[in-house]
């Protein structure tokens, strides 16, 4: 078998196998951007005693998510191992972090929590979807 044959047969052998390769969920921008907004507003709902998060909403979002992520191939351990991951979890924070920081969000200072949760209320944003003012 010539070369250029050998080297089209594996082209063909292989591509199957490279089209079916994921990306690492964090890539999957339906699923983390989704995760980050239920962060970010679970944040804001501890924190700030007048807002709380909606809870069942962002259970049953999780849950579309989980099943959005299984259609696209992704294993149930997969997932879990995704969500689990200490590498994942800080990088979510350190994201949510500078997003609150740019929004004038400090620690030390609850009620810039409740300033941020209602503004995102207000606009209806996908942060402010998860939330309620009490």
């Amino acid at each position: 078998m010539s070369l250029i044959r050998l080297v089209a047969a594996i082209c063909v052998i292989s591509f199957p196998v490279l089209a079916e390769a994921k990306p690492p969920l964090r890539e999957v921008k339906e699923i983390d951007n989704e995760l980050y907004y239920i962060a970010i507003a679970n944040e804001i709902s501890e924190y700030c005693p007048s807002i709380s998060g909606r809870r069942l909403k962002a259970i049953g979002v999780m849950w579309d998510l989980r099943s959005k992520a299984n259609k696209l191939g992704y294993s149930d351990k997969e997932i879990r191992a995704y969500v689990d991951s200490d590498s994942e979890k800080d990088r979510m924070r350190a994201k949510g972090e500078s997003y609150l920081a740019q929004n004038g969000v400090s620690y030390e200072n609850p009620k810039t929590f409740c300033a941020l949760g209602k503004k995102e209320i207000e606009r209806n944003s996908a942060i402010g979807v998860y939330l309620r003012a009490n």
